[in-house]
């Protein structure tokens, strides 16, 4: 993997991961941050919509990762309700790092120290190529929707 070994610790997690389930993107590191989708689609010269948000919520006091379309914002009781959840609400920066491994902003949807609950966005199928963070505010790597669902077994649903 000499590739990533220029990539921060929790990157090279992340290309790990990918490259073990055989996706064909790999993870790279960007000069400037891609922490917010914004910025991710200024940096990629790509839509907002095509960013792959990471966002980790609490779902009956347990971690719940929503990959979102960085077009919207999730509507937390549109989705408990889809999902047969009490309450969903947005997980603390201690509550992300214990679930993922990683800080907000740089969340990636594989890489995790256990698998995490996930959801994957229906508006991302809209969308031939997403770009989903890789374990830093400044790693990114892409994907597709059939891959990013099949990478985090995650279940597509309408998230708003």
């Amino acid at each position: 993997m000499e590739e990533t070994q220029d990539l921060p610790d929790r990157s090279r997690r992340v290309a790990e991961a990918l490259a073990g389930i055989g996706a064909q993107g790999r993870v790279r590191e960007l000069p400037d941050s891609t922490r917010t989708a914004a910025e991710a689609a200024e940096a990629l010269g790509c839509e907002v919509g095509a960013i792959a948000n990471s966002l980790v919520f609490m779902a009956d006091e347990r971690p719940l990762l929503v990959m979102t379309s960085g077009r919207h914002r999730v509507d937390v009781g549109v989705l408990a309700e889809r999902l047969g959840k009490g309450r969903i609400r947005r997980a603390k920066p201690e509550e992300v790092r214990d679930a993922t491994g990683q800080a907000i902003g740089g969340v990636a949807p594989l890489g995790h120290p256990e698998p995490v609950e996930t959801v994957v966005d229906l508006a991302l199928e809209d969308y031939p190529c997403l770009w989903a963070a890789g374990g830093t505010p400044r790693t990114i790597f892409p994907t597709d929707f059939t891959e990013l669902v099949k990478m985090t077994a995650g279940t597509p649903v309408a998230v708003n």
